[in-house]
Order: C-alpha cells, then sequence, then structure tokens
C-alpha cells in the first residue's frame, strides 16, 4: 500500500480549496497510555485540527472522542463518518484491554456510540510502521553510521509509556523499479524476556525480580522502566535516593545535577541500543531501525553520545553487519497519523 505524503496543518489552518476533499472529514487518533491524540483528515493530504486530551481525564476512550467532536472548530468541519485509531495495545477481536490504561471497549459498540460507519482500531506501532517510508529528512534524525539498502525490511522500536515494536517487510513481488508494498508487523515484542549485557544489567535484573515475576524489556524501556532503573541502581550502589518519577529523573540526568540520574539515563540508552540490535539481526533490517516514542526525542544529543548505537553493533560476529544498518531517531510530531490515514484509506478503497 502507497500512500502520498501528508502535510501536518495547524489547527487554525484552512484547507486549501484546490486540494481534493473528503465526502466527509475523517477522524484519526493516535491512544498511548497518557495522551489521547486526535485530527481531522480533511482530504488526501491535509490533517489538521490536532488536539492533545490527557487520558486521564476521561473515564472511557468513547468520552474522550466525543470531547473531541464536541470541540467548536472539529464540530464545524462537519460530521464524522469514518475513523480510525491506532492504539497502545495489541488488537485481536473486538475487545480492547489497554495494557498501560484503564480504558477497555468493543470496537463495535465504540463505532455505534460515536456514529461512526467505518471504524479501525491498530496497534499504535502498526501504524507508525506504516508512516515510515513517508518521513521526510527532516522528520528523523541518524545516529550512528549505515546505509539504508532500499526495498529492505525495516525495524521499529520505540520507548513511552511502554515499549512498542513493529517493522516494515516489502511485498515480494514488487515490480522491478516500483516503490515497493509494505506489510507491517503486528507485533508486541516489547513483551519479550529481557536479557542483560553487562553486569550492572545483571544486577538491576535481580533487582527487578523481587518485583516481577516476568521481566520483560518494556519492564526498563519504559517511564516506569526509568523509574524502575533508578531504584536498581540505588540499591545496586547502597545509595539511600528520595523518590522521583521518569520526568525528574530524565531532567536531572540531562542537567547533570544527579550522578545516580545520569547513571539511569545512560543504561537506559544502552538497554534500547541492545533491543534495537536484536530487532536488526531478527528482521534483517538493512532498511534501518527507527526509533519511536516519547522518551528518546526527549534526550536530544545525549542520546546521540550515548552507548546506544555501540551497544546496537555489538553482536559478536554481526558486529559487520549491523555497523552497515543505520539508526533513525523518528523527530516528526505527529507521525502516526499519517499510518492510520494509509490504513483507513485502504479499508475504505479511496
Amino acid at each position: 500500500m502507497i500512500v502520498s505524503p501528508v502535510a501536518i496543518v495547524e489547527p487554525s489552518t484552512e484547507p486549501r480549496l484546490d486540494r481534493a476533499l473528503h465526502a466527509s472529514p475523517r477522524l484519526l487518533a493516535d491512544i498511548g497510555g497518557t495522551n489521547a491524540r486526535f485530527a481531522l483528515e480533511l482530504g488526501p493530504g491535509t490533517i489538521g485540527m490536532i488536539e492533545v486530551l490527557s487520558c486521564a481525564a476521561y473515564p472511557t476512550l468513547a468520552d474522550a472522542l466525543r470531547a473531541y467532536l464536541a470541540l467548536p472548530h472539529v464540530a464545524a468541519a462537519g460530521t464524522v463518518r469514518h475513523a480510525a485509531i491506532a492504539i497502545a495495545n495489541p488488537i485481536v477481536g473486538d475487545f480492547v484491554r489497554m495494557t498501560n490504561h484503564h480504558w477497555e471497549f468493543s470496537i463495535d459498540a465504540l463505532r455505534t456510540a460515536c456514529g461512526f460507519e467505518a471504524l479501525s482500531v491498530v496497534n499504535d506501532f502498526y501504524a507508525l510502521a506504516m508512516a515510515l517510508p513517508h518521513l521526510a529528512d527532516g522528520e528523523k534524525c541518524q545516529v550512528g553510521g549505515g546505509t539504508a539498502v532500499a526495498g529492505a525490511p525495516i525495524g521499529l522500536v520505540g520507548a513511552g509509556t511502554g515499549l512498542g515494536v513493529s517493522g516494515l517487510i516489502p511485498a515480494e513481488n514488487t515490480a522491478a523499479g516500483a516503490k515497493p508494498a509494505w506489510t507491517a508487523l503486528r507485533s508486541e515484542g516489547g513483551h519479550v524476556t529481557f536479557s542483560p549485557a553487562n553486569e550492572t544489567e545483571v544486577a538491576i535484573l535481580q533487582f527487578a525480580w523481587r518485583e516481577f515475576e516476568h521481566v520483560s524489556a518494556e519492564r526498563f524501556l519504559s517511564g516506569a522502566g526509568l523509574e524502575l532503573i533508578y531504584r536498581a541502581l540505588a540499591w545496586h550502589r547502597g545509595i539511600v535516593v528520595e523518590a522521583l518519577d521518569a520526568p525528574e529523573i530524565s531532567g536531572r540526568g540531562l542537567n547533570g545535577s544527579c550522578p545516580l540520574c545520569e547513571e539511569v539515563v545512560d543504561v537506559f540508552c544502552g538497554m534500547l541500543g541492545t533491543v534495537a540490535g536484536n530487532l536488526a539481526v531478527t528482521l534483517g533490517a538493512q532498511g534501518g531501525v527507527y526509533i519511536g516514542g516519547g522518551i528518546v526525542p526527549r534526550l536530544g544529543a545525549r542520546f546521540a553520545a550515548s552507548s546506544f548505537r555501540s551497544r546496537f553493533e555489538q553482536k559478536g560476529r554481526f558486529v559487520g553487519y549491523l555497523a552497515q544498518v543505520p539508526t533513525y531517531v523518528i523527530t516528526a510530531e505527529y507521525p502516526a497519523f499519517v499510518g492510520v490515514s494509509a490504513i483507513l484509506a485502504a479499508q475504505l478503497g479511496v
């Protein structure tokens, strides 16, 4: 499936009259464990009226959807008949119960409650994967070396409220010289068992086993994971520390005011490098591995200077192989909207 690049326009921007418009605006949503992002697609390539709502402020997803649709400038755009939602959760059947938030719902009941004729609900990293081929150079930042091989598999991993994993596999029957058609993976790879790579990480894992029977990669590579690494390192170093949440830990780690928090950020980046490298060799992702989610883009230059890339390549006999695989941080503000737009267009056939 190939989709034209999408321009994200500001909520106050009027759609250009010389661009084709959909018969009715389409609702696009990107639902995480913390924030719910909504937008309207007025026509192919025109997405606007973007609003970010706090999930905690609404009892149900339907309540958040109705609140967005009731906003005066959104309601003035016309009746929404078709919608696509990317959500941080596996989608199996009609019923969805979020892993990192209390919302749960029937997809068909949600469609009926909101008055939609068509509603597509997909995993958020499945949607983000569909957006990868359409990111402009200014919407991603390469970390380390390597050169993408055109038409090769692409990996995707991202830390936020949880740890998302996906990828793109090119269609086997793509004609010579044509742009590849892609299949996105419906993966829950964030829940693979965590594998330590050094003695410090062994100690961190031993601490985590005191709290969790199964310690997944997501236990560390997420907002809650930063807090767990912080507690584990304090225990390992024999340090008595104050309780800090993830934003405070990353903030103090970045400004240099807390050596332990600096170590937490470094350990986090190294762990992510190992997970991204695992994904690269698993998929044969010579098209590159992309880093999404809300945490890494906020680390800025600190991430590029971290052990992420060296740990990404640290695979023994496969160091040379991974040195050729580029890694990119996604810097686009709302990339998942591009993916859900393409998914909805495929469902509707237009």
